[in-house]
């Protein structure tokens, strides 16, 4: 364990969102939030040889009713908080959706300094809680030097992930968190934060101004015929990304409700498989990737059907351009990774 002098100590903000971290069972039956971020702080009496910690809990719920609308307060404290004193900032939350509220603090959080989030798959009074030993290292990460400058991390079972890239694998297991196409990028060993390999940072986005727009996510099955796509405008909804199969491909009678669709609305063709990008130029089959490219449908390319839709919600809300959308997509998904 790395102990650290008073006077050279970090300052890291601990933000407490609720999750099942923070849950103990109750009198209705079952388990749900009832810790704070003090709470989860005094029972881990090793950050102090880390950090000066400061806490707040803006919200007590669990991961699957956050929104980004609440996400984006969350944005506006922390970042207050990383540009005045606070050296780094560990974000907890329910682990339902770690993988995706990562990527909105990865979007729209600038500069440098550590950004961490984590949670537990155990709840706070089950045997085995996980939640200590991933706060611990979380702070160890929020901390360290060598985790300033990329972008929003998210820190559980030892494992350091990029937010671009993490996923939830396993319902149930401490272990739940993988980034399978590009591996964690560091791991907490002996108290110390390793960085094995380092990803190019995006741009930050503009912060949205409101998030009005609402972005559907559709999953291709075997035989669609894209009936529930030709609903969505009329259902106000302002965009659609479709988790097509393998490299995006989708039904040959699917097509003509693609092609009357994206008249009205974007859509972005990610991938229903975990891993892997959504190709852009090899198949020329009728609901081939070239096929539905070529009729305006954009490609997500190494980005999850996930995040590709919540990218989609901010630019929207943002105000930009369909153009500048279709830019950012090209960008943003295809940066490289370099080992250290």
């Amino acid at each position: 364990m790395t102990e650290t002098s008073p006077s050279t100590r970090p300052r890291v903000l601990i933000v407490s969102l609720g999750g099942t971290i923070t849950m103990t069972k109750t009198g209705a039956g079952g388990i749900a939030p009832t810790l704070d971020a003090a709470d989860l702080v005094a029972a881990v009496p090793q950050l102090d040889h880390y950090a000066d910690i400061e806490t707040i809990s803006p919200f007590r719920l669990p991961g699957a009713s956050l929104t980004l609308s609440l996400l984006a307060d969350v944005v506006r404290q922390v970042s207050m908080r990383l540009a005045s004193d606070c050296d780094g900032a560990v974000i907890i939350q329910g682990t339902d959706t770690i993988e995706e509220t990562a990527w909105v603090f990865d979007c729209l959080i600038d500069g440098d300094k550590p950004v961490i989030v984590t949670g537990a798959m155990r709840g706070a009074d089950t045997a085995g809680a996980d939640g200590p030993a991933n706060i611990l290292a979380a702070v160890t990460v929020a901390s360290a030097k060598a985790a300033r400058g990329l972008g929003c991390l998210v820190v559980l079972n030892d494992q350091i992930h990029a937010a671009r890239y993490v996923q939830k694998s396993h319902t149930t297991l401490p272990s739940a968190f993988t980034s399978g196409q590009l591996g964690p990028l560091g791991l907490v060993i002996e108290g110390k934060a390793h960085i094995l390999t380092k990803i190019e940072r995006l741009p930050p986005m503009p912060m949205p101004i409101d998030f009005s727009p609402q972005v559907a996510l559709l999953t291709v099955g075997l035989g669609d015929d894209g009936r529930l796509l030709r609903e969505l405008p009329r259902l106000g909804y302002q965009a659609v990304v479709l988790a097509a199969m393998g490299v995006g491909h989708v039904p040959s009678n699917m097509v003509p409700s693609i092609e009357a669709t994206v008249m009205e609305m974007p859509i972005v063709l990610a991938s229903r498989v975990p891993n892997g990008p959504t190709l852009r130029d090899t198949y020329g089959f009728s609901g081939s990737e070239r096929d539905l490219l070529s009729r305006g449908v954009w490609s997500a390319g190494y980005l999850s059907a996930l995040k590709a839709r919540l990218l989609l919600s901010m630019l929207l809300a943002s105000g930009i351009s369909a153009r500048s959308v279709d830019q950012f997509l090209k960008y943003g998904f295809h940066s490289s990774a370099q080992r250290t």
